[in-house]
């Protein structure tokens, strides 16, 4: 009788912490190797129910949001409705309220159950490694490939996020055919904070996933702005989401007590292009901003 990809998933041990952040070889091989597997577990662990039943749908958005979003779809001139909801709280950062506090706890329920599913699961280890972390987008080896994620991560990134990074950053605009997401997982003691740095993205997205009351502290996201050379930072409550530019420089500040739960999901060109920052960019119409690129999504994944 044939091992099941579930059953022979679990049986995998993950490559260790040091191998991973050494960049080993050997866990690249990991990765590729047993590539098809991983899908194949990933499925077969939401057919059986191991997911909790939980459907990850619009509902998880602000209602405000959602709703904004979806009359500026069927009539992009009411885009005007979905920009008043972002606050612009340093210069080209905007922080408004994204998820539904009160649906978080399904999203996070849902989380939890992949934590526990025994499939490798790649963490980010692009600048440090994220230990409660993982990778989200098909680009990325041992990346989450349950389908109902896939279906919620895909319709955030082209229904929700690249209309209104456009809406935000007309710049961006042509630059933001690819996608590219993890999570992380900031744990007191462990995962204490990340060092200055740019992202390589034309915008970024950066969504809390704290429940109401689940509170921390430290673990704010500093940002630096070039021209002034001033700093400021900024905290998040729950289900509240930061966007900026990638070029924006940041950094996370480190958490003393309890956790913060975290997406972060990033736009870009076809290979890795990112708009100059201050350069000229063409005017676009609201239509334009609407819509969903044609471009193929390519195999590269930037960390």
């Amino acid at each position: 009788m044939s091992t099941s990809p579930l059953t022979q998933a679990r049986q995998l041990a993950l490559p260790s912490r040091e191998a991973m952040l050494m960049r080993h070889p050997a866990v690249q091989a990991f990765w590729d190797q047993n590539a098809q597997l991983f899908e194949a577990a990933w499925q077969e662990w939401q057919a059986n129910g191991e997911h909790g039943h939980i459907g990850l749908d619009r509902s998880m958005y602000d209602p405000r949001l959602r709703n904004a979003v979806e009359r500026s779809w069927a009539d992009p001139s009411q885009e005007g409705e979905v920009k008043q909801l972002w606050t612009e709280v340093f210069p080209n950062v905007y922080k408004a309220q994204f998820l539904d506090p009160e649906r978080l706890k399904e999203l996070r329920h849902f989380m939890g159950r992949v934590a526990d599913a025994g499939i490798p699961l790649r963490p980010p280890y692009g600048i440090v490694l994220n230990r409660g972390g993982a990778m989200l987008d098909p680009r990325s080896e041992g990346y989450l490939a349950a389908p109902e994620f896939q279906k919620f991560y895909r319709d955030l990134m082209d229904h929700f996020m690249r209309p209104i990074a456009r809406l935000l950053f007309p710049d961006v605009y042509g630059y933001d055919s690819q996608t590219f997401g993890f999570s992380i997982q900031w744990q007191a003691g462990k995962d204490t904070s990340l060092r200055p740095h740019t992202d390589a993205s034309a915008v970024t997205l950066n969504i809390n996933l704290n429940l109401p009351g689940e509170a921390f502290s430290g673990s704010g996201v500093r940002f630096m702005d070039r021209v002034s050379g001033k700093s400021e930072s900024l905290s998040f409550e729950p289900g509240t989401a930061l966007i900026h530019h990638g070029s924006v420089p940041h950094a996370s500040e480190p958490i003393t007590e309890g956790e913060r739960h975290n997406l972060v999901l990033w736009l870009y060109g076809e290979g890795n292009q990112i708009p100059l920052h201050g350069a000229h960019h063409n005017t676009i119409s609201p239509q334009e901003r609407w819509t969903i690129p044609k471009a193929r999504t390519d195999a590269f994944a930037p960390f």
